[in-house]
């Protein structure tokens, strides 16, 4: 079957790859991992790489099906409720975000009344969920290891990872936020290096690996087995799990880790604004170390 139309919209601030998928016959779409633009220093937001968006899936007169989330990002805030309120489409995400949930709902000391749940989101997906998409179907793989609520996202020769792996010169991705674990995400890469060796991967972040100028998003199932560096038909998941926890004691906390979780769990919606009418985040002193 032809005419699925795939298209990447790249946020170089964040390093973040959204999808825009569609059958262009039947002109139904559905955005993976949207991005909306946050400046740290002033608090301000920015809808900008939304808009292109919207204006693309206006201009083609299509009709969106759903926003879907690999998992509650901690690099950047979803743009989800936006799109929603100007495109319509149901938000979903895998259904082990109720784990996250309960992990950082004391973390940043939200309100009672915040449900842990998932009700926030349109849909909680599970394990071989499938999904309408005009004459073609996605299907729900779970695939947890960078967090609990880690899924990809199969739609044809296709499948959107999320952050679970890399380009293969980059490697995959880290195991040590709360809820993640590297045996996990070992088991969970094995999913994935199961489908047919000429299924494309489209992946969440590209970093521009050393001596590499380009952005890229796209490899293939055979690639990563012969060549990602972290990963592949030569590595045990012993000697996997050895290297990814070794290497994640290097690495420091993504630079919107705070803002990016505390919205990403609520599907993207600001907490209640204050008695003054603004809107707060939590910044918890020590929480990440």
């Amino acid at each position: 079957m032809t005419d699925l139309a795939i298209k990447c919209f790249f946020d170089e601030i964040t390093n973040t790859a959204t999808y825009l998928v569609a059958d262009s016959v039947a002109k139904q779409c559905v955005i993976i991992d949207s991005v909306l633009g946050f400046d740290m220093s002033s608090g301000a937001t920015s809808t900008a790489l939304a808009d292109e968006i919207i204006d693309f899936v206006t201009a083609k007169k299509w009709q969106c099906l759903w926003i879907l989330e690999t998992h509650a990002h901690a690099d950047h805030l979803t743009a989800a409720p936006y799109l929603q309120k100007k495109l319509a489409g149901k938000i979903a995400i895998g259904k082990h975000i109720v784990d996250v949930q309960k992990i950082f709902k004391p973390i940043f000391n939200f309100e009672a009344e915040f449900c842990t749940d998932g009700q926030q989101f349109d849909q909680l997906l599970h394990e071989g969920d499938v999904l309408e998409l005009g004459r073609f179907t996605i299907k729900v793989l779970h695939t947890p290891g960078h967090t609990p609520a880690c899924v990809s996202y199969l739609i044809d020769n296709n499948v959107f990872v999320g952050d679970t792996l890399f380009m293969p010169d980059y490697g995959t991705a880290r195991c040590d936020f709360p809820g993640g674990d590297a045996e996990t995400l070992y088991h969970s890469i094995q999913k994935i290096f199961s489908l047919p060796d000429n299924t494309c991967i489209f992946i969440g972040h590209d970093y521009k690996a050393e001596g590499r100028e380009q952005y890229v998003w796209q490899s293939s199932v055979a690639e990563q087995k012969s060549n990602n560096i972290h990963i592949n038909n030569h590595v045990s998941a012993q000697e996997y799990v050895a290297f990814r926890n070794k290497r994640d004691m290097t690495l420091a906390m993504p630079k919107l880790i705070l803002p990016s979780v505390q919205i990403n769990i609520r599907a993207g919606h600001f907490p209640k604004a204050a008695d003054n009418g603004l809107q707060y985040l939590t910044l918890p002193i020590n929480a990440f170390k």
